[in-house]
């Protein structure tokens, strides 16, 4: 327990120090890949014995075993451009319909006609990696480096986002309310930073085959701002007959949780032009955001879904390598990412007839993002043009995670780039070192969908992005 205690106070001070202020949003929430060189291919690599640095033990332990005992380190300048716009409503904050022969209706929430952008579009993103050689050629590997994220900030101050129809009960003469923020209470945002400090050890068994193995410690930073309109629906309020409001919901500063897992890869050389890997990271058991058990199902609960990735590489010339790789994120897994929505409907406090206490917001099956699982294919090359210079290009393609019927939550989480091209380029150095750099651009992305509660409105998220990684191997 000390072993771990530290460990966390290590990665969580590193995190604040180095890490505050990132965000990423790639694939889902996850990077698109670890490391400047394997980023510049699109995230591939898995199967690959080329040496890409220490940094790629993050991606599979095994390929610990082909880089030498140099140091890495890397800063990407990652660039999110994020905006929501909403359609007209013909309800604009009035009633809707639920059973009118029986007198039930509820009153609509809608959000202003137009488009808003998000204020937060600059990040840096740093990571350090070092192998240590031991005998017959294994390796101890540590690296520390940010995998996953989301950072949104809708700005109650935009001249396009005045005006919003958030309550009230109009059946009972009361006009609808009005106020700042897409969910009528002023700023809106979350701010989920994650770290890892993967520890791996990695050997060869025969010229053919490497494993590698460690233990991954994680700690998350979160925030989330201008979501109080949420209250009525959580466990706290539901469960005290609506006498009692939710004190860990919204606008509570940073929290931090903290846990740990374990990753594993292996790598086969079939021939000496191809060569396939495997790896796999557990689903990360985290300590509960307490400041935001009204938020997230299961009293805060936030872990790291698990992830494998698997690749196979060709040689096609001396100068080409070729890689093809996969990866799958259990997004679903984590019942605050993957709950739908639609979960909160049988929450008492809705005029639905609800009687699940636990279905609402912080109960155990309480409403998330309804994110999917996702599946990532990727295709990357890297060409030796000469003994100094390499150049290596990537594409990736994978169906984002969030349904349309979940666009209202996921103003705050728009994770949902599918397209990735990638270009970077690798200089070695007379002493050994080399510089690396990586560049990728996503396209423009849309996902379209009627809000919950008002289903006249239609609300469409759009998200592209940039970046760009500088890396330094000495």
């Amino acid at each position: 327990m000390n072993v771990k205690r530290a460990f966390s106070s290590t990665i969580a001070a590193a995190t604040l120090v180095l890490v505050s202020g990132s965000a990423f949003a790639t694939n889902g929430y996850f990077t698109h890949g670890v490391g400047t060189e394997s980023k510049a291919m699109a995230g591939t690599g898995i199967g690959s014995n080329s040496d890409m640095g220490a940094i790629m033990a993050a991606s599979n332990p095994a390929l610990a075993v082909f880089t030498g005992n140099q140091w890495e380190v890397g800063l990407s300048f990652f660039s999110p451009m994020r905006s929501y716009a909403a359609s007209e409503s013909q309800l604009n904050g009035g009633l809707i319909p639920i059973d009118p022969d029986n007198g039930v209706f509820l009153p609509s929430h809608t959000i202003s006609a137009g488009k808003v952008d998000s204020s937060s579009e600059f990040f840096p993103i740093p990571y350090v990696a070092k192998n240590w050689s031991l005998q017959n050629d294994a390796k101890v590997s540590f690296a520390f480096y940010g995998r996953g994220g989301m950072n949104t900030d809708w700005d109650s101050t935009n001249a396009s986002a005045t005006s919003y129809f958030c309550g009230g009960n109009p059946q009972a003469g009361e006009p609808p309310a009005t106020g700042q923020g897409p969910y009528c209470m002023g700023k809106a945002g979350v701010d989920l930073m994650q770290a890892f400090l993967a520890v791996n050890y990695s050997a060869k068994i025969g010229d053919n085959f490497a494993w590698g193995a460690g233990p991954i410690f994680a700690v998350q930073l979160f925030e989330a701002n201008g979501v109080m309109t949420f209250a009525p629906i959580t466990e706290t309020f539901a469960a005290s007959g609506g006498t009692v409001f939710p004190s860990s919901l919204s606008n509570n500063g940073h929290d931090t949780s903290t846990g740990f897992g374990f990753g594993a890869g292996m790598w086969w050389g079939i021939s000496d032009a191809v060569s396939v890997g495997l790896s796999y990271q557990s689903k990360i058991s985290m300590s509960e955001f307490d400041d935001y058990a009204d938020l997230f199902a299961e009293q805060g609960d936030f872990d790291i879904p698990s992830s494998i990735k698997a690749g196979v590489s060709f040689l096609a010339s001396d100068a080409l390598r070729v890689n093809v790789d996969f990866e799958h994120i259990g997004y679903s897994d984590v019942a605050a990412v993957g709950n739908p929505m639609a979960n909160m409907v049988t929450c008492p406090t809705l005029p639905f007839g609800g009687t699940s206490l636990s279905n609402c917001l912080g109960g155990d099956n309480g409403a998330g993002f309804g994110w999917d699982d996702m599946t990532v294919y990727k295709i990357g090359a890297e060409w030796q043009a000469n003994e100094k210079n390499t150049w290596r290009f990537g594409y990736s393609y994978g169906e984002q995670p969030v349904q349309s019927a979940d666009v209202l939550f996921n103003i705050l989480a728009p994770g949902i780039m599918e397209q990735h091209f990638t270009i970077g380029l690798t200089r070695q150095r007379d002493n050994g070192g080399a510089w690396s750099f990586s560049f990728m651009y996503a396209p423009e992305n849309t996902v379209s969908g009627p809000s919950m509660f008002d289903p006249t409105q239609t609300i469409d998220l759009k998200m592209s992005q940039m970046e760009f990684e500088v890396g330094f191997r000495f």
